[in-house]
Parts: C-alpha cells; structure tokens; sequence
C-alpha cells in the first residue's frame, strides 16, 4: 500500500507522545498540550499514567493497551477514530513503541488510512550514545536481547561482526550473564553501561567489558549498554584517506595517532596520508 499522509490538515489522529524517563522536566511544552488536547490515552500501565498526569494537573479518560491486549484493542482505537476523536499513546516512560507496546496499533492505523504523528521527545538510547565516548554513527539500536541465554548468544553471534556501535537495553537481574555472554563472543570490547539515566542516581560506568563486569556485581535501575562495534570487520576499500583518519579520531584517538595508524594499515607514507588530510 502506497499513501501519503499530511499531519497537520486539521484531521483528528493518534498522537505518539514522549514522557520523561526519570526527571519529570524531561517532557515538552508540545507533549504538555497534546496530553490536554486528545480525548483520551492509551497506557501501557493506567496507575503510572496517572501520576504523570496528576502531577501537570491533567485530567484525561485513560484505556490501558499493552503488549497483553494490542491486538484486541487495534479496532476498539479504530472505532475511537471514525468518531471523530483524538487519541494519545503514551507508555510507563520515554517514547512509545521503542522496546515498549505500540507498534501493531500503528502499524494497523496506517494501514486504515488513519493519521499518525509522533512527537519528539525523551528516549534512553540517545543520551546514552551521546554520552559514550563510542562512534555515534552510524549505530545499531538493537534493545533487549533474549532472556535465554542459548537464544542471546545466537543474538550476538549474529551482531558480532557488525562494524558499528551498538546500542542494546538490559534488566539488572540480567546484565551481568548478558556481559558474560558479550565477552565471550564479541572479546573484551570497549563499551560504556549507563544507569538510571535523568534520574537521581544516574551513573555511567566507561571501559573494556571486562573491567565494567567487576563493577556491576549489583546494579539496579534501567540500564543501557553501548558496544564498540567489530573494528576489524570495517572495509576501507570506499573509505577515502580522510574518512579513514576521521574514523579513528571520532574513536577518541589524536590526529596525529590516527594518521599514523592509516598510513601503517594502508601501507603508505605518513606524509601521503598528512598531504591529502589536510588538501583542501
């Protein structure tokens, strides 16, 4: 199915709706107004809903649609539409649908011809890449793994040539195993686990993944793990000598360093490499 949508022509739609993952002041003033202008919300939990709205004094008729229910609620959202009414999604935290219910209920709107518009806003994964150290792009958010461990391995065999970083979500009861398992398949990569992120106790742990395992032996709180990606997998064949350099200086190396380090893998003069760097 071919279609284009236009989401600002005064149509009614389903509003995809940001909300803060840990410091309530991680909301926009666009997400505030949407919340007071749809007819209703659908909630991954109405409890925690509900006190997100109580504390901005928004009062809204909430339907919870979790990943238990979507299915069946896919036509009652339908219906909610064809009568002329706004709706917001919104999940526990962050934005809907990444790792979080709400892609089936999307997925079937558009199909019905029904407008659909997301708002930016809060996500875990972007602060946590920013804040890495790591390459920031390209990058792979991949989210959880698989909680069986003969499954996750599997998982990571499949990514462990991937050439970029790589953005993955844990539980605590879980990461130390999922650590365990990326150190045996991927080797002792750098890697950055951040914690908590906008809340109270946020805490980023820097390093190889074997010297983050020996610090995390009980972490609480939602996690993200950012992986270096497989460096000796990269192609330099499409690479220019510039992007090359570049690609170790994004990787916090010098310039100097990363010329050096070009010029050995390419089989070149440090000088030839100097000269077309730095041509203009």
């Amino acid at each position: 199915m071919n279609r284009m949508q236009k989401s600002y022509e005064s149509k009614n739609a389903l509003y995809i709706i940001p909300t803060p993952i840990g410091n309530l002041e991680d909301i926009t003033l666009r997400a505030l107004s949407t919340l007071k202008m749809v007819d209703l919300l659908l909630c991954e939990d109405t409890r925690t809903t509900g006190i997100l709205l109580s504390n901005y004094k928004i009062k809204k008729k909430l339907i919870s649609c979790h990943e238990y229910n979507e299915e069946k609620m896919k036509s009652v959202i339908l219906s909610y539409l064809e009568e002329g009414k706004n709706i917001g999604l919104v999940t526990d935290q962050g934005t809907p649908i990444i790792s979080d219910p709400g892609y089936r209920v999307v997925s079937y709107l558009i199909k019905c011809g029904k407008t659909v518009i997301s708002l930016p806003g809060a996500t875990a994964f972007v602060p946590a890449l920013t804040s890495s150290g790591l390459p920031p792009q390209p990058f792979l958010f991949y989210g959880f793994l698989n909680a069986k461990s003969s499954k996750m391995k599997k998982e990571l065999e499949q990514l462990k040539q991937y050439p970029f970083s790589i953005i993955f979500y844990e539980s605590p009861h879980r990461i130390q195993e999922m650590l365990e398992n990326m150190l045996e398949i991927f080797g002792d990569r750098k890697i950055t686990l951040a914690r908590e992120i906008s809340k109270i106790h946020e805490s980023y742990y820097y390093g190889q993944i074997s010297s983050v395992l020996e610090e995390i032996p009980s972490i609480k709180g939602e996690i993200v793990i950012v992986v270096e990606g497989n460096r000796d997998s990269i192609s330099y064949q499409n690479l220019s000598l510039k992007e090359h350099v570049d690609l170790y200086v994004q990787d916090n190396m010098s310039l100097n360093d990363a010329m050096k380090k070009v010029a050995k893998e390419r089989g070149m003069a440090k000088s030839i490499v100097y000269n077309e760097y730095h041509q203009k």
